[in-house]
């Protein structure tokens, strides 16, 4: 099959066929992930599990447990049976972020990546590296395909990263809020943080998988920012506030809304995935919003809300939708 494929990369190349690169890469050679059936080939499950633990969601702790982006599977070992695979950049950008001190997160020794998408500023973050490339360091640029550091295991979890799952943790995320620094130290006091904005509670993520499986199936069609105003919405959630930092950050989730046109702006309605990505924004008059409250649950699609229990953003108390701690602190976040 990747034979075929060759040949008819070649045949396009040779009819002066235009071909438009994809948004992202994978970040390693390992491309399992669409051949249908090589999944487990594609991704490491965690100790003891099977390989779907190493999918994006709810696939930890019965269910439970949230993963924020794909764990993939080393291609290439040494002699002493430790990974060599060179991780890339999955899009042209410049390195906004590196941890090379593995004992400060659970992600061992990462990079985080920003780039300019359609418009979109998002970040990939590659995790568990064993080494990082000489000049990777915050500010440099960097190119789709360029190496950027060596696959590993490295982490400063209690159970150690074992030869036979050595992956590479690939997300890609929004950045809920560029003052996250100035909110973890007013609403976390005596918290530590050390990764600064690119602190975990500020990375809000989309499904690495379904982007590279809707990228291969569009092509040159596809839109980064259509895929993300198309993800499944599991609770609508009004805010009453103009200054929504997430709205003035990613306009481009905007729907046109005639009524606050006219009447004017009053505050926000956010559809939020599962994980509490806001991919929906839709402004709201004050007639809309119809109370005086800051933020309001207005409804929650149940059928998400049951199969993505992880996300613990709401819960229902008799007839009423309401946002747990977790779903909070969300909000409270993006509002900042």
């Amino acid at each position: 099959m990747q034979r075929l494929f060759l040949c008819l990369m070649a045949s396009l190349v040779g009819s002066g066929a235009a071909l438009s690169a994809p948004a992202f890469q994978f970040p390693t050679a390992n491309h399992a992930l669409l051949e249908p059936g090589r999944e487990e080939q594609f991704f490491v499950g965690t100790a003891g599990r099977p390989w779907t633990s190493g999918q994006f969601g709810c696939v930890r702790g019965d269910g439970n447990q949230f993963h924020e982006g794909l764990d993939i599977r080393c291609l290439q070992r040494d002699r002493r049976g430790e990974p060599t695979d060179p991780v890339l950049a999955s899009a042209d950008g410049t390195v906004a972020y590196v941890n090379s001190k593995p004992s400060l997160s659970n992600y061992g020794n990462y990079i985080v990546i920003r780039h300019s998408i359609e418009g979109f500023e998002i970040y990939t973050l590659y995790a568990h590296l064993a080494a990082i490339e000489p000049g990777v360091k915050s500010g440099a640029a960097v190119r789709a395909g360029q190496a950027i550091g060596t696959l590993g295991r490295t982490a400063n979890t209690q159970q150690s990263i074992t030869k036979d799952r050595a992956h590479v943790h690939f997300e890609i995320d929004l950045v809920a809020n560029d003052r996250y620094l100035q909110w973890h130290a007013a609403r976390l006091k005596g918290m530590r943080n050390d990764h600064g904005n690119f602190n975990g509670r500020n990375l809000l993520g989309l499904n690495p998988a379904e982007v590279f499986r809707e990228q291969a199936r569009l092509g040159a069609q596809f839109s980064l920012a259509q895929f993300i105003r198309t993800r499944t919405v599991m609770a609508r959630v009004a805010v009453r506030d103009t200054a929504v930092p997430w709205v003035k950050r990613y306009p481009q989730l905007i729907q046109r809304n005639p009524i606050a046109e006219r009447e004017g702006v009053a505050g926000y309605e956010l559809g939020l995935t599962f994980n509490g990505l806001p991919v929906r924004v839709i402004p709201r008059s004050a007639s809309e919003l119809k109370n005086n409250a800051k933020v309001r649950v207005l409804d929650v699609n149940q059928a998400e809300w049951q199969s993505h229990r992880c996300g613990k953003l709401v819960i229902k108390r008799g007839q009423v939708w309401t946002l747990l701690p977790h779903g909070q602190e969300l909000m409270d976040l993006l509002m900042y």
